[in-house]
């Protein structure tokens, strides 16, 4: 077997001290997490992280900057993933679009308030931390190579 870990990307979108977050249904039970998914085959980073944000709040994101790249492992079953979020902003939601399957809602919480529920993993304080603490690292950082 090979090993491999899961690539993911996450945006960060803060308002008046609020972030957009998911409400989402995961292993049978509703969790919080900033909107997030896999990097599907033959897609770059920035465009899975706005395919992601529109699929699961409706909204159109813009990427700014990267807060940070995580690598964790879930104590659950041992699976690593490694996780590229990128903090922006998103106009407002198009009313006529589905949210996601498994996709509960979209909502705007503050870091108090996410402490009090259940969340997807560690990942999500931490990037809000991150985010919080001023880190930016510019989009440049990525650099898609074309074969060729």
């Amino acid at each position: 077997m090979i090993w491999k870990p899961h690539v993911t990307v996450a945006a960060i979108v803060e308002h008046q001290g609020k972030f957009l977050m998911i409400e989402e249904v995961a292993e049978g039970k509703a969790v919080f997490n900033q909107p997030a998914g896999h990097l599907e085959d033959g897609e770059d980073l920035i465009t899975a992280v706005i395919r992601e944000t529109l699929e699961e709040t409706a909204r159109h994101f813009i990427p700014a900057a990267i807060t940070g790249i995580y690598q964790w492992t879930s104590p659950r079953d041992g699976n690593t993933f490694l996780r590229i979020c990128f903090n922006g902003h998103c106009d407002e939601p198009d009313p006529g679009r589905a949210l996601d399957q498994g996709i509960i809602r979209a909502l705007w919480l503050s870091r108090d308030e996410l402490l009090d529920l259940p969340l997807r993993s560690p990942l999500v304080l931490r990037g809000i931390d991150d985010y919080l603490a001023g880190k930016r690292f510019p989009l440049e950082l990525l650099t898609l190579v074309e074969s060729g």
